[in-house]
């Protein structure tokens, strides 16, 4: 039995959703296993003082009957849960369960963190919110609490003042929402090693990769201005890196355990070039057998440094193109161009680097014909993989005041937040379910040409992909029919 239960909750309806801590939560349309790494991480911050139990629900296709079974026979004393928009109420009922073991219960994540008095004032079951970067704070919190038991720890929230010191954290005082201070960014590198042997390894996966991988994470933050981008509830605008030492070391720790496929882990993995280069020396010294990706900017890169990332075992970039047209990507304040994307996804191709694209279909300024304008674009660019997502303003981001400003939000519930399925957002001339079908049309309009049914029919050669492929191929159609 663990002390501290770190829980990636089961799923609404058996599907796969991705969840972490810097995302902000979304139904799985290319079938990737997320990694919880950000859970193998807070675990590794209080492991030295309380036993700890990573539980992956989705990864192990955990139904919420057995969750319910396994926090009975083995109750944890506290519960730390993943807690996203689009399964807000699904991801709390984790809590309810775990009051009847007389568990405390903390959230983290990106919707919590603005929406903390909310949450707690709706969820009766969920005992503190954690606000913003959550380790410390999660080890204050952990080591304030003595108490066994959940129902004494709730009695020593109103006597232990030590609470209202804790940075980050949000908790109820004799019925009143208390939200103290916000707690200031800490060192990357002060961080001990996320426990990755905690987690699932084997039952993580993403297209077109062979085997079981992995996430490092790299760095925390990104300089650039997006307005729709979650960064500015996590990390506002600061950009902070880990040493290369550092990420060498976890990469030859999940080695150790049989890992040879990561993916590293940034809101922007080429936002300082230094750093890039010497984790890239770093691998080609050692000779470490790894292939990894990564996401990028377009205007981050050139071909030196994509040559170095290729060589030192980069085999996929994703990259944030959004929109063709340079009046939505202006208003958003993406900062580049559709000729800037264009040569980076060449260059990118021309240095044996697959590309990844994603696009959102609905950021402010969209029109029919702006829609259309990033259909063709699409299918111009060299890409191997391409998701068109419905946009979504996400609380705490400019783009979701503007819309709450404007009066563009339609949502009648937080689980409307699912840019894979449907929308929150409605403008004059461009309704919701046309946003929706859009973005289903533009999917259609790349996807069934002969480059990227050439790529799906390569993956499938390798046998260990069949049953991921057909996976994704009956979700991708299905989803494109509606």
């Amino acid at each position: 039995m663990a002390d501290v239960l770190f829980l990636n909750p089961p799923s609404p309806d058996g599907d796969i959703f991705i969840r972490d801590l810097c995302r902000v939560g979304r139904r799985s349309q290319e079938r990737v296993i997320w990694p919880q790494t950000c859970l193998a991480q807070l675990a590794a911050m209080v492991s030295a003082r309380r036993s700890v139990e990573v539980l992956d629900c989705i990864a192990m296709g955990m139904t919420w009957d057995t969750l319910r079974h396994r926090l009975e026979s083995q109750p944890p004393r506290f519960l730390v849960t993943h807690v996203t928009a689009p399964t807000l109420t699904n991801d709390l009922y984790a809590t309810i369960l775990a009051k009847t073991v007389g568990a405390a219960t903390i959230a983290f994540g990106t919707h919590v963190t603005p929406l903390a008095r909310q949450t707690l004032e709706t969820f009766p079951s969920l005992d503190f919110v954690i606000r913003g970067e959550p380790e410390r704070t999660l080890r204050e919190l952990v080591d304030a609490l003595s108490a066994d038991r959940a129902e004494d720890v709730l009695v020593s929230c109103t006597e232990v003042e030590t609470l209202s010191s804790i940075r980050g954290l949000a908790y109820r005082r004799d019925g009143e929402v208390v939200i103290t201070g916000d707690r200031p960014l800490g060192d990357l590198n002060d961080l001990p090693l996320p426990l990755h042997h905690l987690l699932p390894l084997e039952h993580y996966r993403m297209p077109l990769v062979r085997g079981n991988y992995a996430f490092v994470t790299t760095s925390r933050g990104c300089p650039a201005r997006c307005t729709f981008c979650i960064k500015h509830v996590m990390w506002q605008n600061s950009v902070r890196l880990r040493a290369p030492e550092r990420i060498l070391e976890e990469v030859r720790l999940l080695m150790s355990l049989g890992v040879r496929n990561v993916h590293f882990e940034a809101d922007l993995f080429t936002v300082n070039r230094e750093q890039v280069e010497g984790i890239c020396r770093a691998i080609l010294e050692e000779g470490l057998s790894i292939r990894w990706t990564c996401n990028s900017r377009v205007d981050t890169v050139d071909p030196e440094l994509l040559s170095l990332m290729k060589e030192a075992g980069c085999w996929m970039i994703s990259w944030g193109i959004e929109s063709a047209c340079p009046r939505v990507l202006q208003r958003a304040k993406k900062g580049i161009t559709p000729a800037k994307a264009e040569r980076a996804l060449r260059w990118s191709r021309a240095a044996g680097i697959g590309n990844w694209g994603y696009f959102i279909i609905g950021l402010p300024g969209e029109t029919e014909e702006s829609i259309a304008q990033t259909t063709r674009f699409a299918k111009t660019l060299p890409l191997d993989l391409a998701l068109f997502h419905v946009a979504v303003p996400y609380p705490g981001t400019p783009f979701y005041y503007e819309a709450l400003e404007k009066g563009w939000l339609t949502m009648e519930r937080w689980e409307d937040y699912d840019m894979t399925a449907s929308t929150v957002l409605g403008y004059p001339g461009l309704s919701s379910d046309r946003l929706v079908e859009a973005s289903r049309q533009a999917t259609r309009a790349w996807s069934l040409r002969p480059g990227p049914m050439w790529t799906f029919v390569r993956a499938a050669a390798h046998p260990s992909n069949w049953k991921s492929l057909w996976r994704i191929g009956r979700q991708q159609l299905n989803w494109m029919r509606g």
